[in-house]
This record gives C-alpha cells, sequence and structure tokens, in this order.
C-alpha cells in the first residue's frame, strides 16, 4: 500500500528585495568573535531577520574581509555594520541611543532567552568563543539571558547561539505589534 506523497515546492531564489516591512529593531554587537566564518554566518542570520545592524568589537572580522564573505555570501552588503574598538564602548552607546541591552552569556541565574520579555530597540551582545562577554560590557547590560544546555559543555556555536535569539527576538516583536513580517510559505 503506497503511502501518500505530499507535493512541496522549495524556494529555491532570492528575492530581488525585501518585503516591505521595517527593520526589526535589533542591534547585534559581537565581542572578539575569533572566527570570520562565524561572523559571516551571523550576517547571513542578521540579513534573515532584517535585524538593523552588526557592530564588529575588537578584532572581530569586519567587511570587507574574504572569509567572513564567504560564509555571509553577500549579506555583509546588506545588514548595516560598523566597528567599535570595544564591546564596552559600544554597549555605553547603545544605551545612550535608549536600546535595551542584553548579553548573551552562560552566567550562573541567567533567564533562559524565550523567558526575558525583550525592549525594542534592542542590542544583542554575543562574546568571544572560548572568553565569552567581557567584564567590561557584561557590567554595562541591563540584562543577561542564557541558552540552557542539559549535555556536559555549557554554550553551543556563537553562530547557532545568535540564531536562537534573533528568532526568539523576531517572536517577541511580532507579538508585541511589530510589523509582522512572512515567510516565502506565507506563514509567521
Amino acid at each position: 500500500m503506497a503511502v501518500g506523497v505530499v507535493q512541496v515546492e522549495l524556494s529555491v531564489q532570492d528575492r530581488l528585495a525585501p518585503p516591505l516591512a521595517p527593520a526589526l529593531p535589533v542591534t547585534l554587537v559581537l565581542d572578539r568573535l575569533r572566527s570570520a566564518h562565524n561572523v559571516g554566518n551571523i550576517f547571513r542570520l542578521a540579513e534573515a531577520v532584517r535585524a538593523e545592524a552588526i557592530v564588529t568589537c575588537g578584532y572581530t572580522a569586519t567587511p570587507p574581509h574574504p572569509k567572513l564573505a564567504k560564509t555571509a555570501r553577500g549579506c555583509e552588503r546588506l545588514v548595516a555594520c560598523r566597528h567599535c574598538e570595544s564591546s564596552a564602548v559600544a554597549v555605553q552607546a547603545l544605551r545612550a541611543a535608549g536600546y535595551w541591552v542584553c548579553a548573551l552569556e552562560t552566567a550562573v541565574g541567567a533567564a533562559a532567552v524565550w523567558d526575558l520579555p525583550f525592549r525594542f530597540p534592542a542590542a544583542l551582545v554575543l562574546g568571544n568563543e572560548a572568553l565569552g562577554v567581557s567584564a567590561d560590557a557584561l557590567a554595562q547590560c541591563d540584562a543577561i539571558a542564557c541558552l540552557p544546555a542539559l549535555g556536559v559543555k555549557n554554550s553551543i556555536n556563537v553562530g547557532n547561539c545568535a540564531a536562537v535569539a534573533l528568532y526568539e527576538a523576531w517572536r517577541q516583536w511580532c507579538r508585541a505589534g511589530g510589523q509582522v513580517l512572512r515567510t516565502a510559505a506565507g506563514s509567521q
């Protein structure tokens, strides 16, 4: 007995332009990320949810950069980016501009990112793969969120962390009345 085959139409082409909707009011602060490939991945994620900007800090790869470009696949030209000498300086400037700033860190007692109510505009601070978010920047954040881990390791790849946090920010923004962006399939 044959099982029914579901016909699925895949979206394989890029759009010629993004949907006519405002950008997600989230800026990502990348604190001394060692891997240009991780940074490129984060540019892809930021472009996918239309995050407003990325701030690279310290020795984080900044466009133009060949390894970043390889992973970003053109998204480094689509997401606003600026460089700052340190994440502490970036956080201070964002807070002065009215941003709610949340570090994503493995801190004891940190709320799970999906349990923390975001405020917009928001800035999410992602730290070095081995060292985390710098103490100077962490001290200035309004909140610290984590991605709980049940395994032996207490953290995941910074790009994967960015994905979870950005999509949670998008979900909360839409629930709070932000412009609902629709995927290629038309769902929320």
